[in-house]
């Protein structure tokens, strides 16, 4: 951090208002259409399940005889019957098994974007349709072609009572793989990287290859691994797969010299709350024992 330190001195003034760095936007652009045509596959091959596969059928008992129907006046074989051919049931429960490998892959994809260039949380229904499409298209790929297995006049019992098990299964795990439980938003990365701009002076921050976290200082024990240690902004972290800073800040500022604010804890329960999601979370600003101790002076903006 000896160079991170001296523009500080140097009075350097950091970026503000993140946003992903452009091979991240690009990475999400691609993962997404990946997503996309994987999902796409998938609701085709329920069409297929639809259109042909659940209309397939062998006649039993042709040889029976000619019957009137005097409600009808047409002519019907007696004793003939329609039943659900074998191979077609085994095709069935592949093509079920496909689409939920489809779906679960598109699912990871799709997250893995959100995560490089996530939504604001502020645009409430973007937000959700977003970071949750991979529940919906499950359920847009199984739904139907389920009611359908078990609106189907020509399964036995037997056959239809396995296709619906393994499709109501398969449905729902796809459906929890889609579901993102904590979704990353803008307002969380602006947030993680406002705290290392006011503790820092900058946006600089620290990682290793291993991990989900970065770091404030390149001395502590959690990035002497071996790997690489690698220096950037809070962009290029998360570009990286860093997806937070990390909340021990307070022990790694100790570690590199650096000063701690006396209100670290505050901060510290500020950042939980908004990595978990409640990014209406107060920030608070960090309160030096010293104004000298100030890395940068931000002063606050004038009021709406």
């Amino acid at each position: 951090m000896a160079e991170q330190n001296k523009k500080i001195a140097d009075g350097a003034e950091p970026p503000a208002n993140w946003t992903p760095t452009p091979a991240a936007k690009s990475t999400a652009t691609r993962f997404r259409w990946i997503a996309g045509i994987l999902w796409a596959v998938a609701i085709v091959g329920e069409a297929v399940g639809i259109f042909w596969l659940l209309r397939q059928r062998v006649f039993v008992g042709e040889d029976g005889t000619l019957v009137r129907d005097p409600d009808t006046g047409l002519l019907e074989e007696q004793g003939v019957t329609a039943q659900f051919p074998q191979w077609a049931f085994i095709a069935l429960l592949v093509l079920l098994v496909v689409i939920a490998a489809l779906s679960i892959t598109g699912s990871f994809l799709w997250k893995k974007a959100n995560r490089l260039d996530p939504a604001r949380k502020s645009e409430t229904t973007r937000f959700f349709v977003q970071n949750q499409l991979g529940a919906i298209i499950a359920i847009v790929a199984f739904l139907p072609l389920i009611v359908l297995v078990f609106l189907n006049k020509d399964m036995d019992k037997g056959q239809k009572t396995t296709a619906g098990i393994v499709g109501i299964a398969l449905a729902a795990l796809a459906v929890f793989f889609g579901i993102d439980f904590n979704p990353p938003s803008v307002e969380q990365y602006t947030a993680d990287q406002s705290a290392v701009i006011q503790l820092l002076g900058q946006d600089e921050v620290v990682w290793v290859d291993g991990g989900e976290v970065y770091h404030v200082c390149d001395q502590v024990s959690a990035i002497q691994t071996g790997s690489e240690i690698r220096t950037g902004t809070t962009a290029q972290a998360v570009e990286a797969g860093k997806i937070r800073l990390t909340l021990q800040f307070a022990s790694e500022l100790r570690t590199c010299d650096l000063a701690v604010p006396e209100n670290a804890d505050e901060i510290t329960e500020a950042l939980r709350a908004i990595q978990a999601g409640q990014v209406g979370t107060l920030l608070p600003a960090p309160v030096w024992a010293d104004p000298a101790d100030a890395p940068i002076q931000v002063e606050e903006a004038p009021a709406s």
